[in-house]
């Protein structure tokens, strides 16, 4: 009986760890989800992430490690403040976000220009 035990026990972890540290799926453009909206805000999150918010969005979207990647806070905040965006990214799920409020953002762009792409 414990021995059944362990192994359910085994299998439910092992089940849960798979969800959580799943990669972000790299999608095509026409696989993205795409919205727009007004920025209000760009900082700093998480391990050297870029996080940005829009207006009226219940959403934080964010560039992986995009301080390692070479993007520059200052100068996406003195660009795309109160400026109008394009956001792609993927559809997924995981039960680190399960109200859907974080997304990986696989694509941004201002006016035509693409300011960032996976």
């Amino acid at each position: 009986m414990k021995r059944l035990a362990y192994f359910f026990f085994a299998a439910t972890f092992l089940f849960t760890a798979t969800l959580i540290l799943r990669p972000v799926p790299i999608v095509t453009e026409s696989e993205a989800l795409t919205t727009s909206g007004t920025v209000t805000y760009v900082y700093e999150g998480g391990v050297k992430d870029v996080v940005l918010r829009i207006k009226d969005s219940p959403r934080t979207y964010y560039i992986n490690r995009g301080l390692e990647e070479g993007v520059d806070i200052k100068a996406l905040q003195e660009k795309l403040i109160g400026e109008e965006v394009t956001i792609k990214y993927p559809q997924y799920w995981t039960p680190l976000d399960w109200n859907d409020k974080v997304k990986h953002l696989s694509k941004l762009e201002h006016r035509g220009e693409v300011i960032f792409n996976e």
